[in-house]
Parts: structure tokens; sequence; C-alpha cells
């Protein structure tokens, strides 16, 4: 019984964060009360409440699961892996969480909301700092898989590791952003692969002036 209790009461937190993705997407989180929120989910404001403080937790909760689920897909191990040619794993790596977008839809909406339908003010600003922070790490695991590829030859002359680790995020952060604003042409799979594999080519010491 207790069992049954808990996995009820964790099915309708899921109905809840579900029913919060979809709202906030809608109406945008500033727009958005607890009240759209419950209506959304069929459930009361005080069954919200048991769950979350405030919208601010809610919010920060539905981040957290898209959070987790990209971070899974961030495979910084195949990045940094020595025995992969170190070009192919940068190409790997940016090929696998533009993927993710075709594969999970609820990353997708996530991900428009904190883009394009919130203000990082008040109590969100702490998210915006996080969002430095994780940036920071991947540049800096971007830059190892330089270097390695400047130690093989690989990199083109006058290009340090630093450098190209920065033109691959600010490359791949606009990419994602055009994406997700639903330009046709960035729909497509075979689209983004060109992409991905021109600026890698564009990175090699065999790269045409």
């Amino acid at each position: 019984m207790v069992r049954r209790t808990k996995e009820e009461a964790e099915q309708t937190r899921r109905q809840i964060l579900s029913a919060a993705r979809d709202t906030f997407h809608q109406r945008g989180v500033g727009s958005t009360s607890l009240e759209h929120i419950a209506q959304a989910a069929g459930l009361t404001r005080g069954a919200i409440y048991w769950h979350f403080a405030n919208k601010e937790d809610l919010f920060k909760a539905m981040c957290q699961e898209v959070s987790i689920a990209l971070v899974n897909r961030m495979d910084y191990a195949l990045l940094l892996d020595p025995h992969a040619d170190p070009l192919e794993r940068v190409r790997n790596f940016l090929q696998q969480l533009l993927d993710a977008l075709g594969e999970d839809g609820g990353l997708r909406r996530t991900l428009e909301i904190l883009n394009f339908k919130c203000e990082f003010v008040g109590e969100m600003e702490r998210d915006l700092i996080d969002y430095i922070e994780r940036s920071e790490e991947c540049l800096g695991k971007l830059q190892q898989a330089y270097q390695a590829a400047q130690r093989a030859g690989q990199l083109r002359a006058g290009l340090s590791p630093k450098r190209a680790a920065l033109e691959t995020l600010v490359f791949f952060n606009g990419l994602l952003r055009l994406r997700l604003l639903g330009v046709p042409v960035l729909q497509k799979g075979s689209e983004l692969k060109g992409l991905i594999g021109a600026h890698i080519d564009g990175m090699r010491a065999s790269a045409p002036v």
C-alpha cells in the first residue's frame, strides 16, 4: 500500500511537470500561474503545493529533468577518448547533442522555453550562472580535444586549441538556437550533418584556403 502511494505520488509529480512544460511553452513563464498549470494538469493548486513550494521551484524541477537528460547525452568520455581521432570526436559530440532534440520532444520544448519564453531575473538569475558554468566546462573539454588534434598535426596552422574550442561553442549554440526557432532547413538531419562536417573540416590542417 505504501509502495502504491509512492508510485501514485510520483505519477502525479510527473503529471504536474508535463503540464507545466506545456503551459510555460504556450503562455511563457512570466504569464503562467500555478492556477494555469493546475488546470492543465487536471489537479488543484493544493496538489501542486504538495510537491512544489512555488512556481520557481516547479520551474527548476522541470529544468533539472532536462539537465539530467542532456548531461547524459553529453558524452565527455567520447569527446576525450585518447584512442579515437580527435576531430572525429568533436564531430560526433556535436552530432549526438543535435540528434537528442529530434529524439526527445520534452527536451526540445524545455530548451525552447529556456531560450525564448522566460526571463532570467530575480531568483532565476542563478540559472544563468549555472548556464555559464556548464558552458565553461564544455569549452574546457573541447579545448582538450583540439589540443589532441594539434598534437596529431590535424589543426590548421595559426589556430590555437582555445580559439578552435571557442569557435565550436559559438557555432553550436547558434545552430542550436536556429534549430529551436524552427528554421525549416535546420530540421533536416542531412543538413545538420553537412554543417557540422563543414565546421570540423574548416579546422583541419588540410582545409582549403
